[in-house]
């Protein structure tokens, strides 16, 4: 079985405790768990040392990145821990440099990621509707899907070598609800994704 590293990326506030993003991480521990995985969590707003995390990083086999999409993107606390974890680790850890050389400084950039037999997946929750996604006759995302609206997300674990798995994602949290069905759905997804995983690894 493989190393799983789950990032919490939630940031509380007064009326968005978290607990939805917590619970989601919980059950994604004792899912992965009883399949045979070890799993260490790192809670973000709980505080972290960036040597450590990037030492769960090389631990880790698959890293899940759990949080709540605010403001279209990820929490602030939840940017800043890439900001201090991924770049202290650019010392040919999780990258050699940004992939270019000196003899063809205008090629490859972006491609020095060191991670590359490692993957990851994103878990997000959204006050949005599914329907506003996919679909060009909402005019706020005019049919972009969520992997494009996390797509600065995708290009940085791209930078660090990172593969994707399939993105997860809880719609409607707020006005519609159907946190069930989303468990539910939740814990399918995380045994196709870890099975195939283990599939192919084998």
């Amino acid at each position: 079985m493989s190393n799983i590293l789950i990032l919490n990326g939630t940031q509380p506030y007064e009326g968005a405790p978290g607990k939805l993003n917590a619970s989601l991480t919980e059950q994604a521990r004792s899912i992965l768990t009883d399949l045979g995985h070890e799993v260490r969590i790192t809670t973000v707003a709980d505080g972290y040392d960036p040597k450590t995390e990037v030492d769960a990083h090389l631990w880790a086999d698959t890293i899940l990145m759990q949080f709540p999409v605010n403001w279209m993107g990820v929490p602030w606390p939840f940017k800043k821990y890439m900001d201090e974890v991924y770049t202290s680790a650019m010392d040919g850890r999780f990258a050699d440099g940004d992939g270019r050389t000196s003899d063809a400084p205008k090629q490859n950039y972006g491609m020095g990621g060191k991670l590359n037999t490692k993957k990851y997946m994103l878990s997000v929750t959204f006050n949005a509707p599914k329907e506003a996604f996919d679909n060009k006759a909402e005019p706020f995302f005019a049919g972009s899907s969520v992997d494009d609206l996390m797509g600065p997300l995708h290009l940085t674990a791209k930078f660090i070598g990172l593969q994707p798995l399939p993105t997860f994602t809880v719609f409607d949290v707020m006005k519609n609800p159907t946190i069930e069905a989303d468990f539910n759905r939740f814990g399918a997804h995380l045994k196709n994704a870890f099975t195939e995983v283990e599939t192919v690894a084998a």
